[in-house]
């Protein structure tokens, strides 16, 4: 299946938005897309109606997999926030996701102690109960 831009409808496109995961291909498309039409992609098959409430469902969840619930709670995090707000912070962030080996650019991203300070402020969050007992 052909990937087509959602902006300017230009083929191959090697990108996806993190959020709706609607392809595109350039910086300029993505800033136009999330400007104009970015919205959290729900299909059918991920999300489960509770009452007046969608919920979130992964569909290839790992032990690894962390609850929709408990990365929304990251919003409020003013620890996480401050560290965000750093331009070293989201340079490292910008290159993990552009890094063909994410998994390699985030070790080398844990070199950074402002990188690890905001890695720690996440899983305070995230993993509160583990956080706890060290």
């Amino acid at each position: 299946m052909e990937k087509v831009c959602c902006v300017c409808r230009k083929t191959e496109c090697p990108y996806k938005c993190p959020v709706c995961r609607e392809p595109y291909c350039s910086i300029d498309c993505c800033k136009e897309h999330r400007a104009n039409e970015c919205q959290l992609f729900k299909s059918q098959e991920n999300q489960v109606e509770e009452g007046n409430q969608n919920i979130v469902k992964y569909e290839f969840p790992t032990e690894d997999t962390v609850p929709v619930e408990k990365l929304n709670q990251l919003r409020h995090s003013e620890e996480l926030r401050d560290c965000l707000k750093n331009p070293h912070v989201r340079d490292i962030m910008r290159a993990i996701l552009s890094d063909k080996n994410p998994t390699n650019a985030i070790a080398v991203a844990m070199t950074e102690p402002i990188f690890v300070e905001m890695a720690d402020a996440c899983l305070k969050v995230v993993e509160p109960e583990i956080n706890d007992k060290s």
